[in-house]
């Protein structure tokens, strides 16, 4: 009718909220149900009168769960003689050196007086430089949570931290990390074993904690010519290499990726020896 709305009598009304209008969760794997509050629908009847209902729709969220927040990544952002490479550091003086000296030999700096030990000393130094560049192997990313870095000092073994400390530091004359390691464990050119061209390469380490609380150093490598079988039958091997007081677990990651899980027996929970 004119002036009015539509009676609607007896009938339930359906509110159907457009998609770019709902309410999206912060959690989108956890769905949690949104309560809504409708109030009913003003209407006016044919002599012009009716009732004034509330027609105003409000949406209350509930505050996610504070117990399924994800831990933290601890930030690696510290200074360490680990992350500096001597083979920049060797090339870097020696070049200057070099640099200077030999301005200063012929005049166009000053300091001539000093051209004949910067010189001297500048030669070496380069070549040094030069040499442990050649001959460097880069650190490996660590990625770190915050409840992992906790257990650390408490639950990881002594051979987990020194493997942890190993990777993410400078080294020099290796073809890569854990070399020793994944040649006794995959046998290159043995019966058994796999061809060392097909070696899986160490891309990543992350420290994170299991299900039942236990302290985990994951090794996260790239082998395009194997398979997660290949991995599955040397499982025994990463457990007796790394270990004692580890339990090892493999997986598959994304393309080319495996991870290998090397957990810790140690209770978290036991009272301190």
């Amino acid at each position: 009718m004119p002036g009015g709305a539509t009676v609607c009598s007896g009938h339930r009304f359906l509110c159907v909220l457009p998609h770019s209008t709902r309410p999206r969760l912060s959690h989108p794997t956890r769905s949690r149900p949104v309560p809504v509050q409708l109030g009913s629908i003003s209407t006016s009847g044919s002599n012009g009168g009716g009732k004034r209902l509330s027609s105003k729709l409000s949406l209350i969220p509930r505050a996610a769960d504070s117990s399924t927040a994800q831990p933290s990544v601890v930030p690696d952002d510290g200074f360490s003689v680990s992350k500096v490479s001597f083979g920049v550091v060797g090339l870097g003086v020696g070049l200057s050196l070099l640099s200077y000296g030999f301005g200063a030999y012929f005049n166009l700096l000053p300091g001539s007086e000093w051209s004949a030990i910067m010189l001297t000393y500048g030669f070496p130094l380069a070549i040094i430089g030069m040499a442990l560049k050649y001959a460097e192997l880069k650190p490996v990313p660590c990625l770190t949570y915050s409840d992992a870095q906790s257990l650390r000092e408490k639950c990881a073994t002594p051979i987990l931290k020194q493997v942890k400390n190993d990777v993410i530091r400078y080294r020099y004359g290796d073809e890569q990390h854990l070399d020793e390691a994944l040649k006794r464990i995959f046998q290159y050119g043995q019966g058994g074993g796999i061809p060392r061209r097909s070696a899986p390469v160490l891309q990543l380490i992350r420290e994170e904690v299991t299900q039942d609380g236990k302290y985990c150093l994951v090794l996260v490598f790239e082998a395009k010519a194997l398979q997660l079988s290949d991995f599955e039958q040397r499982q025994a091997k990463f457990a007796s290499f790394f270990g004692p007081g580890i339990t090892a677990e493999v997986g598959k990651g994304e393309k080319d990726l495996y991870e290998v899980r090397l957990i810790s027996n140690t209770d978290p929970n036991a009272p301190p020896s």
